[in-house]
């Protein structure tokens, strides 16, 4: 199969390095510079240094030569870049399916990839969201990883997760597009949380909560929003929510981790050098979560600690001295 993989992120490069194994790949990245340093070293040396690229991977910074002959379009820029990327396709004037690896919320809107994708992709090709519990280091050295494709467009979801899956690299279809993509996106913000705990010392008992009250969370939010109590059972909710919550590979986990050392927000991002999707969904998830009359109590703190300059052990101290009820769903 022949497949364009939009973004040279570190994810989008594992996966590169992945498919590359059973499928024609091209890797495409919209900054010439790094094409450059992409071609000389053969290594992504800015997003994931010390896996080389294979040699049938092909390279290029033009999306037109990107999507010329592809039969899929990978789309794996951060939320922020997909819209740009999608109008990109359409003034290609080519209509190629496309799957988007993006988690999180459209910022000032808080839109879902799926609907950004409907409004600027409607009815040009087949769609469907990639998700799942995966490091791209862990991807790129081909160690099992297991993912969900979904897509409103069952037979789409089936077919591409046929043709994707192997031995190293499982997908799964689905057809629940708002569960995966608000499994992806919210457990970051709980990641951030679970971070800052481990960073104050508060224990594994103290994180084992976090992780389970935030499941909640993100299942209360995704089952108003339309998704399925089911897939947050899964590999796209308590899956990528334990991954991130305890793998220290985890770039939202590292922004908990040094916010408990007392450094600020802009110091974090500049010493992270990779975007954290946690940072800018926390706010649109409360959003989210007052506009439906959710209560989020952890997505609160960790917004309170990113945006309202609370401290991060007053504001964990909070949440978990916060009045005892009855636990249910």
């Amino acid at each position: 199969m022949k497949i364009a993989i939009l973004g040279a992120g570190a994810w989008g490069t594992a996966l590169a390095i992945s498919l590359s194994l059973r499928h024609q790949v091209t890797l495409w990245t919209k900054f010439s510079d790094h094409l450059a340093e992409l071609t000389m070293a053969r290594v992504n040396q800015r997003f994931l240094p010390g896996f080389s690229l294979p040699e049938s991977l092909q390279l290029t910074s033009t999306l037109d030569a990107a999507i010329d002959t592809a039969e899929l379009a990978l789309i794996v820029v951060p939320v922020a870049g997909l819209r740009e990327t999608l109008r990109g396709i359409v003034a290609t004037g080519k209509s190629v399916p496309i799957i988007w690896g993006c988690k999180g919320f459209e910022s000032q809107v808080a839109k879902l990839p799926h609907q950004i994708v409907h409004e600027e992709y409607f009815g040009i090709a087949p769609c469907g969201v990639l998700s799942g519990p995966s490091f791209a280091q862990e991807v790129a050295q081909g160690l099992p990883t297991a993912l969900t494709l979904a897509s409103n467009d069952e037979a789409f979801s089936k077919k591409l997760a046929t043709e994707l899956h192997s031995a190293r690299l499982r997908i799964y279809s689905s057809n629940d597009v708002i569960g995966v993509e608000t499994g992806g996106a919210v457990k970051n913000v709980i990641t951030i949380a679970a971070g800052i705990s481990d960073g104050l010392g508060f224990g594994h008992n103290a994180r084992a909560a976090l992780i389970t009250r935030g499941l909640l969370e993100i299942t209360r939010l995704g089952v108003k929003l339309g998704g399925c109590m089911e897939t947050f059972m899964g590999l796209s909710g308590v899956g990528d929510l334990i991954l991130t919550c305890t793998g220290d590979l985890s770039r939202n986990r590292r922004v908990g981790l040094m916010l408990a050392e007392g450094l600020s927000l802009q110091e974090i991002l500049q010493k992270l050098g990779h975007v954290a999707e946690g940072v800018y969904t926390a706010q649109e998830a409360l959003h989210l979560g007052n506009e439906l009359e959710i209560e989020m109590p952890i997505t609160q703190t960790v917004c309170s600690i990113l945006h309202d300059g609370m401290s991060a052990r007053m504001a964990v101290e909070i949440l978990l001295n916060r009045e005892p009820k009855t636990e249910n769903y």
